[in-house]
């Protein structure tokens, strides 16, 4: 789906596969009305609010209304770090459940799956075997997939997404394969 990407800079975590660590600092000061009239530029009514970590900026709630607010349909891509409480109901939140590969799991904000709704996302990063059994735990263990899709994704370069989606088939998982489509597209974004 044609989405604007609008990401924010900061993040609090430090996954060891993070492709957009220049995301971490610098970036231009804009104020809400700003990139919501920026926004309003693009031919399309999709919006992803993402980072680094988005909710780690003290006007991120601010920025997810006035979007919904300007007509978009919004989405909220997170490390699942932060409390998501108090996202704007509107919006369609992507919760990223770190894996042990990512050096980050303790981070994990459980509460955060008692809030999840039909409209939002859990995306797990699969960078291992051992990821895909974590994730596959986890999975099973909250029933994620009768709350809101389930995505499984490979890290870039570390495991094969053939791979990934065999072991989906293999386990019947009621799941879905996301890849990094832009990588596949633009070979000069395969770094990030």
């Amino acid at each position: 789906m044609p989405t604007v990407f609008v990401r924010l800079t900061g993040c609090p975590l430090r996954c060891s596969y993070c492709d957009t660590d220049y995301a971490f600092q610098g970036g231009e000061l804009f104020s809400v009305a700003a990139i919501v009239g920026q926004v309003k530029s693009y031919p399309t009514r999709h919006v992803t609010v993402t980072g680094g970590e988005p909710l780690a900026q003290k006007t991120c709630h601010e920025l997810l209304s006035a979007l919904c607010d300007a007509g978009f349909d919004v989405s909220l891509e997170t490390s699942g770090a932060l409390d998501i409480e108090g996202v704007d109901s509107r919006v369609s939140r992507i919760v990223d459940l770190k894996t042990p590969a990512s050096g980050e799991v303790d981070r994990n904000y459980w509460r955060n799956l008692a809030l999840l709704t039909p409209r939002d996302e859990v995306k797990f990063v699969i960078a291992d075997q051992a990821d895909y059994n974590w994730a596959k735990a986890i999975l099973e263990t909250h029933s994620l997939h009768r709350l809101c899709p389930v995505l499984f994704s490979p890290v870039w370069g570390q495991i094969e997404p053939a791979d990934l989606a065999e072991w989906i088939l293999r386990d019947g998982l009621p799941v879905r394969l996301q890849v990094q489509l832009h990588k596949l597209l633009w070979k000069e974004a395969q770094g990030r």
